[in-house]
């Protein structure tokens, strides 16, 4: 985890923290919108069963491909701060090009 003062140096990156927060609340977000478009289904099979059932499996298909593409945002956001201490660690080597 990061410390209050960690705000105020820049010796370390504090997204690498922050995003998997952000990638929780968006799975809460996409779960919440998912269980919204299920009761909605749910409710239009009153007035029509088949589209009350695809507004279901289109609700649950949403979930499903918002999770997957938040986690490869998120995973695509760490790379880069991967990519970056390891180029760190290559300067600090030696290894840079002159």
């Amino acid at each position: 985890m990061f410390s209050f003062s960690d705000l105020f140096q820049w010796d370390r990156f504090i997204t690498p923290t922050i995003i998997k927060t952000f990638y929780w609340l968006v799975i809460g977000v996409i779960c919440l919108f998912g269980l919204s478009g299920i009761f909605a289904g749910l409710t239009a099979m009153a007035i029509s069963p088949f589209a009350g059932f695809l507004i279901v499996l289109e609700s649950i298909a949403g979930v499903v491909v918002g999770i997957v593409f938040s986690r490869i945002a998120a995973e695509l956001i760490l790379i880069v701060f991967r990519i970056n201490e390891h180029l760190g660690a290559i300067r600090d080597q030696g290894g840079g090009m002159r």
